[in-house]
């Protein structure tokens, strides 16, 4: 008989194979090839919005086609939704910048540039856009059409002379935009006697492999860089063949800006190249055209993203002559997360996508919030209160409930340089990495974790010792202010199933005092049967375990009692799962009441065949409702058990 793990992994293959039918079938891209005249008549009329649209168009067209709306037309980009954690307001300004472009804003004639700290997730959110393009285009929706040949991937439309523009304006409501290409204009000449109408179109498939409307630059020594990596240069080997070097079949169209043409060109780390790269890129954003020697103006239509970090912004900054290119230029800050939650998913993917042994190690389930909270508190902002105010800061970035929270946005309205500094998700999975390795174990604790990463900043020589110092006490912060709520918390929930009747008993006394006490009348003691007040001193102990104030003591029992009548009138009866609140009192009241049991549970001698049966309950709960192995279970009651010793 297969086993539950064998069905899970069945349906897992069956989901993905699903998954892929429905792909290709979304996806069944049709080639078409012809010339221009046959062009004209049989595809333009079909979608002439769709064939004259410009690169900002076309990548709005992607986002659009990648993202959904809710019930409330908010729109929702879902390209970045498995890769992309904690930087939503980056994301939607980069949706807001392509929305703005596509309509023919002015912020379409200014270079987009993505400033970051390492790490942060500038490259993956450009590769996503390039994956995006590549896919988009293999769709009915974003057919892109150019001259077969064309070393730019021009539009056809591009043949369509000046002086009948105005009626194809008037005939498919679409205005052309741009020139032949120069190399196109000789081939027009050359091959088909100037006759544009015979000038052979196809459909083409954007391809960062395959050069086709996806350019990537990446700067060498800037001492040695060459403008030809971008824009081409003379082919001497042809030159014997056409007899000019002014002749553009003579010309190397192998310049990343003629791969991007139609589509998008990266440039990587912009700020190093010189500053005759970004004139000509800057140039290229505002007016479409690139001069090169021996040719006329050159028409490209691309989108043109950059990006860059920190520390080459500031250097660029403090050079007064750059500020005329600043100002041609559309900054998106590319932050840290300040999410601990968030951050701790870009790990799982990172070691989702690590080599097997790595992710065959198990993890507690604190272990990387653990790290998280680390990592983002020293991204933040030290308030005067240090330890309450950052801790109390953490949890509000993490939409946590906290009592008089300020929210998010205002606080990085004071502190706006947080999430532009401290350390990356990868300095936290290159601990983890050292820690497996070191330790060649199959199993890792939240405190094996936060230990790798404190050897991790002792022995980083990068680290000026300060930072250092700081940077451990951040450590001891995580595990005193979260790590031992959290552990706690478990190690209750856990312990708690082997009281459960005691926890009704529990909560069943707890009504008849509020009800007792709200009637303002007498109740009988179950031991002695005399009658006495309200066991007020009772309620508090409980009520205090989730922090209900002495003012808000009376709203909070009215409230419970209501939910208790409801249910009775309903013919249910009232159990901890009828107040989520009241459950978790009650929990840690219960918690507190058997702390004998749980020393037993984590004692090193031999326990009794009741201990044995209460530690193997625990355990289990652990291990199979809360993500633990049997190995971290053991570790988190004996973690438990010291912080109530020290309590």
């Amino acid at each position: 008989m297969a086993t539950q793990a064998e069905l899970n992994h069945s349906e897992r293959q069956e989901s993905f194979l699903q998954s892929l039918v429905a792909f290709t079938q979304n996806h069944r891209a049709e080639y078409w090839s012809g010339s221009l005249a046959q062009f004209l008549k049989d595809v333009v009329p079909a979608d002439p919005q769709g064939v004259a649209r410009s690169s900002h168009q076309y990548m709005w067209d992607m986002i659009r086609w990648m993202g959904e709306e809710d019930e409330n037309g908010n729109f929702r980009c879902k390209l970045f939704d498995q890769e992309l954690f904690g930087i939503d307001e980056s994301i939607d300004r980069v949706v807001d910048y392509f929305k703005a472009a596509a309509a023919g804003s002015e912020v379409g004639r200014r270079l987009l540039l993505l400033l970051g700290p390492p790490s942060g997730g500038k490259s993956t959110l450009v590769i996503l856009l390039k994956r995006g393009l590549e896919e988009y285009s293999m769709t009915n929706s974003g057919a892109v059409y150019a001259i077969q040949g064309c070393p730019v991937h021009e539009s056809p439309l591009h043949l369509v002379p000046h002086s009948l523009r105005a009626s194809f304006r008037d005939t498919y409501g679409v205005e052309i935009k741009g020139e032949i290409c120069p190399h196109c204009r000789s081939r027009l000449e050359h091959e088909h006697d100037g006759d544009f109408m015979k000038m052979p179109v196809e459909r083409i498939f954007i391809s960062e492999a395959g050069r086709v409307g996806i350019g990537t630059y990446a700067p060498h020594d800037p001492t040695t860089a060459d403008l030809a990596d971008l824009v081409g240069s003379v082919d001497l080997s042809k030159v014997a063949e056409f007899g000019d070097e002014g002749d553009p079949r003579a010309w190397s169209w192998s310049g990343a800006v003629y791969a991007a043409s139609r589509g998008m060109l990266e440039m990587i780390e912009i700020l190093k190249v010189k500053r005759e790269f970004l004139y000509l890129l800057l140039t290229l954003t505002q007016e479409k055209n690139v001069k090169v020697s021996r040719f006329p103006l050159i028409y490209l239509d691309e989108t043109i993203l950059a990006h860059t970090n920190l520390a080459e912004f500031r250097r660029f900054m403090q050079e007064s002559e750059n500020e005329a290119l600043l100002d041609r230029m559309v900054i998106i800050q590319v932050p840290y997360t300040l999410n601990y939650r968030d951050e701790a998913r870009i790990y799982q993917k990172l070691i989702s996508s690590a080599a097997p042994a790595f992710r065959e190690v198990h993890l507690d389930p604190h272990a990387l919030h653990a790290a998280a909270v680390f990592a983002i508190m020293t991204r933040m902002h030290e308030g005067d209160d240090k330890e309450a105010d950052m801790s109390r800061k953490l949890r509000i970035h993490a939409r946590e409930d906290v009592e008089g929270h300020v929210e998010p946005e205002r606080s990085r309205q004071r502190a706006p340089e947080e999430g532009l500094a401290g350390i990356s998700p990868r300095f936290v999975i290159n601990a983890l990495s050292n820690a497996i390795i070191q330790s060649n174990v199959k199993s890792l604790t939240t405190m094996d974790v936060l230990l790798a990463i404190k050897d991790a900043i002792e022995n980083d020589a990068r680290i000026d010792p300060k930072k250092k110092r700081k940077w451990v006490d951040y450590l001891v912060l995580a595990r005193k202010d979260f790590y031992n709520r959290w552990v706690k918390e478990d190690v209750h929930k856990a312990l708690f199933v082997s009281f459960e009747q005691e926890a009704q008993d529990l909560l069943d006394k707890y009504l008849d005092e509020v009800e007792a006490m709200l009637d303002n009348r007498h109740i009988n003691d179950p031991i002695t049967n005399e009658e006495r007040r309200p066991d007020e001193r009772f309620l508090r102990a409980v009520e205090e375990k989730i922090h209900i104030s002495e003012s808000g003591k009376q709203s909070f029992r009215q409230e419970v009692v209501r939910k208790a009548m409801g249910a009775f009138k309903r013919g249910e009866k009232f159990t901890l799962d009828s107040h989520a609140q009241l459950h978790n009192a009650i929990q840690q009241y219960l918690f507190e009441q058997r702390r004998d049991v749980l020393r037993l549970v984590s004692s090193s001698a031999r326990p009794d065949d009741e201990a044995r049966q209460k530690i193997s309950v625990v355990e289990k709960r652990l291990v199979d409702e809360y993500g633990y192995d049997s190995h971290s279970a053991r570790e988190a009651l004996n973690y438990v058990t010291t912080l109530m010793a020290q309590e």
